[in-house]
């Protein structure tokens, strides 16, 4: 596929701004997908370079959370393995389906998930600060890394906040301890997929690795700052790029 500089220029700073708003509150695949779609990429080279830029942005977000310690490993490891599987089974899903029905699939799934990523009332920050890693923490996690990882890999967008929604709700965590645990099993489906859209041929790496340095400052700076604050950036953002799309969209 033909790159133009103008990709460029659309696309990184929506990617810096996918990674600032991932690292705080999830749902910066709500920002950076559509910025792939909406520069004309078919919808998987879309998704598999979004994997790509997101595996590294992620990455820094996920190092930060295990530095400050927040990271509980007897819940992070089966997590993981249970990521893994579910990751490569939506990312297979997702390839064995042609672009034209995917790009349908996508333009029902993006408002369905930004409905969940954007209500107010699915955050709840009322769990214990210290968060034991009992059987019901680790099946609520395990359980959790397997669905949304399929999920994951089968679109992405909002993967992480729907983790930070169930461990919450589920498994009654606070919010930050929530989204270190979120952050672990996020890179791992991500890395994943992106190794199965990478064997099949769908990633652009001059265009993802651009990207992707942009995703890592924005995660790196976005994981610095207390989620309340972020929240209120991130919103308004996933709007505007929801509008862009759908312009797109409407357009042709």
């Amino acid at each position: 596929m033909q790159l133009t500089p103008e990709m460029f220029l659309i696309v990184c700073p929506f990617l810096f701004l996918a990674g600032f708003v991932d690292a705080i509150a999830g749902g910066g695949g709500l920002i950076s997908l559509p910025a792939y779609l909406l520069v004309g990429l078919p919808p998987h080279y879309a998704i598999g370079t979004n994997k790509l830029s997101s595996s590294c942005g992620t990455l820094v977000a996920t190092l930060r959370f295990l530095k400050s310690g927040m990271v509980l490993f007897k819940v992070a490891l089966p997590s993981v393995a249970a990521a893994i599987a579910g990751s490569a089974i939506g990312s297979h899903l997702s390839l064995s389906v042609d672009e034209q029905t995917l790009r349908y699939v996508l333009f029902v799934i993006l408002p369905v998930s930004a409905f969940f990523v954007l209500n107010k009332n699915m955050f709840s920050d009322k769990g214990k600060k210290e968060a034991a890693a009992d059987t019901r923490t680790i099946v609520t996690a395990v359980a959790s890394a397997f669905l949304i990882g399929i999920y994951d890999g089968f679109y992405g967008p909002g993967t992480g906040t729907f983790l930070i929604i169930a461990f919450t709700v589920f498994a009654h965590m606070n919010v930050p301890t929530a989204n270190a645990q979120a952050k672990v099993i996020n890179l791992t489906t991500n890395i994943t997929a992106l190794v199965v859209f990478i064997l099949n041929g769908q990633v652009l790496f001059m265009l993802g690795a651009a990207t992707a340095a942009c995703n890592i400052l924005g995660n790196y700076l976005g994981s610095g700052l207390a989620i309340s604050k972020g929240s209120a950036i991130a919103r308004p953002v996933i709007i505007g790029v929801l509008i862009l799309l759908l312009i797109k969209v409407l357009t042709g």
